[in-house]
């Protein structure tokens, strides 16, 4: 297998315009085409009219697609070279083959970049795509899972994971691309880096559940300073969104880690207690505005990180009572008056 890079290496971005971006496509090559960052070729090999539909979302270190075929095709793909492939198949029957491997139902599909390879598809096939840069899979891999290395855990083509566990991460992965903004509305660098991670976690979950190791368990004492140093970090930058990974890196600790832990202290997940703490940042900012203030309720979520609107509301409606509309329209309110 392709040696992953450096974790310490310097990363730069991808560029890409940070929104959902969705094509219709009703020739096999023009399908091909249209996928951000491949080099690939589509040959169609059952009669009749092809049809082609893509959504993806390009964020800084990572790109998701869902890509829906009507036609057999036998697609001859490469990705990007300093990146790795992840191939989700979005049914429960249908079965597709990378090179001389079945990619069943319950499984996934992986392959490194420069590596060129074969994918054959039956008719009326969906599938997702996660393309991930490779330094920044191996740094997730290292600090945030804490795993020796990402190599051995991908080092097949394929990796049987079940249908409900995949079923979960393609429901997920479906609410993030029907959810996101549309080309007219990019994502915030907040809310590109809370999605990267949340795939990038969704992922690892999924994939090391037969391989992952037992970490020993830290003492009690050791557990309560975790989560007093989490809290501790998440107060001093509290002007900012704080993720799971910044934390797991500062902590030295692995996310599995600090979920048990603050799940036996406080009663609630790194990312609840994470959300609660960036919801009073965009309430705080709400209440600072003025009525000459041009302060939008869709900016400021998007500063700390929410990207779905309607969820966001409803997040923000359960911990305070009050529509963050209001919130903006009393603040405003009161400083007019």
């Amino acid at each position: 297998m392709t040696q992953l890079a450096d974790p310490n290496a310097q990363d730069t971005a991808w560029s890409g315009p940070f929104c959902v971006e969705r094509h219709l496509a009703h020739d096999a090559d023009d399908q091909a085409r249209a996928i951000a960052g491949w080099t690939q070729e589509y040959d169609q090999l059952t009669p009749g009219r092809f049809e082609g539909a893509l959504t993806e979302l390009c964020l800084d270190h990572l790109h998701l697609f869902a890509e829906s075929t009507s036609h057999a095709l036998r697609q001859t793909c490469e990705v990007r070279p300093d990146s790795y492939w992840f191939g989700i198949p979005a049914g429960d029957d249908a079965c597709g083959r990378i090179g001389a491997r079945t990619i069943a139902p319950d499984s996934l599909a992986f392959k490194p970049g420069s590596v060129e390879f074969e994918l054959v598809t039956p008719a009326r096939y969906r599938i997702f795509g996660i393309v991930v840069k490779r330094s920044v899979l191996l740094r997730h891999a290292s600090e945030v899972e804490h795993m020796g290395t990402a190599q051995s855990l991908f080092a097949q083509e394929t990796l049987c994971v079940g249908k409900a566990r995949k079923a979960r991460l393609c429901n997920a992965l479906d609410a993030i691309l029907s959810d996101a903004p549309s080309s007219i509305a990019p994502l915030s660098p907040a809310a590109r880096e809370n999605l990267q991670s949340q795939i990038l976690a969704s992922l690892f979950d999924l994939c090391m559940t037969d391989h992952a190791q037992a970490a020993p368990l830290a003492s009690k004492p050791h557990r309560k300073w975790i989560v007093e140093a989490a809290r501790a970090y998440v107060l001093e930058h509290r002007d900012r969104p704080v993720a799971v990974p910044e934390l797991c890196t500062h902590l030295r600790v692995s996310r599995r880690m600090l979920q048990y832990c603050f799940q036996e202290i406080y009663g609630m997940t790194p990312v609840a207690y994470l959300r609660a703490i960036r919801l009073n940042g965009v309430r705080r900012a709400l209440r600072e505005a003025s009525a000459g203030d041009a302060v939008c309720v869709q900016d400021v979520a998007a500063a700390w990180g929410f990207w779905h609107l309607s969820q966001f509301s409803s997040d923000y409606r359960k911990l305070f009572g009050a529509r963050p509309s209001d919130t903006l329209r009393e603040a405003i309110g009161l400083r007019a008056a």
